[in-house]
């Protein structure tokens, strides 16, 4: 079974106090990378956080966020009234001395400067953590059964794309036998126009022939090609992750393709193997989203 590293889950709670969503996403990357969007009151539960990430995802770019709907209560406006008090006094201390009128609506002056205001913060408590943690791990199942319905999809075109690669790959056969013969056919012309045909030594020639012919014999690659594909098939089937393994595979089936093109030395044989490249490029494509 193969999963895709693309993912996307979602938990929603509410408490008494407020509406907690939790979301997380990931994409495909070479390895875990994490990055997390959290408010000031769960900063001190970061570390704890990407443990759990870690533990369920193996790889991906991962972005993570708890969010508050009514984030702002979190933040209660206190006045400082100490504060209010020392500027009414030396307000009014000032307007005696310079003989100003003290007006009466000085506290709305006073209520603008520095420090007049402040936020009482909340502590995370136990219970509260204890409902968000629940809900970061149900966003995290959620993000996996994604990724295995995407997983179900990247693996029936990876199928398609394997089937039509062996299907070319047993159509060479058909070329195989009369390219050799068509080689035949053209050595013995080019060396009939060049050399009069009693001095050629036909057992000479046959064994030239099995020579050069060997240079161009495809069987061993055809045979590794079928193998590769066989493993390929079989490592989709194991357990993830194995988004690495099915690329290198891919890798050495690229190999044998291109060596296969190499020694066709036959037109109609060139036209499947581009066409195996075809497959092969969209295998390589798919593999990258592969966990």
């Amino acid at each position: 079974m193969i999963k895709s590293m693309t993912g996307y889950g979602k938990a929603i709670t509410e408490t008494k106090q407020k509406k907690i969503t939790v979301e997380i996403k990931s994409l495909n990357s070479k390895q875990l990378d994490i990055n997390t969007k959290l408010p000031w009151l769960y900063k001190e539960k970061e570390i704890e956080i990407r443990n759990m990430i870690s533990q369920n995802l193996d790889r991906g770019k991962v972005d993570f966020s708890i969010m508050f709907d009514n984030i702002d209560e979190e933040y209660i406006p206190v006045i400082n009234l100490q504060a209010v008090k020392n500027y009414y006094m030396q307000m009014k201390d000032i307007s005696e001395e310079l003989g100003v009128e003290f007006e009466s609506n000085i506290l709305a002056t006073i209520m603008r400067l520095p420090e007049t205001m402040k936020s009482e913060r909340q502590e995370l408590n136990a219970e509260e953590w204890q409902v968000a943690s629940t809900q970061i791990r149900e966003a995290l199942s959620m993000l996996d059964l994604y990724r295995i319905e995407e997983g179900k999809a990247l693996e029936q075109d990876l199928n398609s794309s394997l089937a039509r690669i062996l299907k070319s790959l047993e159509n060479l056969g058909t070329f195989e036998e009369g390219r050799m013969t068509k080689a035949r056919e053209r050595l013995l012309s080019l060396l009939e126009e060049n050399v009069r045909p009693e001095n050629i030594d036909m057992n000479r020639f046959e064994q030239e022939l099995i020579f050069y012919l060997e240079k161009f014999d495809i069987n061993e690659e055809k045979v590794r090609l079928r193998k590769h594909c066989e493993y390929f098939t079989e490592t989709m089937n194991s357990p993830a992750p194995n988004g690495k393994v099915l690329g290198f595979i891919a890798q050495e089936m690229g190999r044998e393709i291109n060596t296969i093109g190499s020694k066709a030395n036959d037109a109609t044989i060139q036209k499947l193997v581009v066409m195996m490249k075809d497959d092969l490029e969209k295998i390589k494509e798919q593999a990258l989203n592969i966990l």
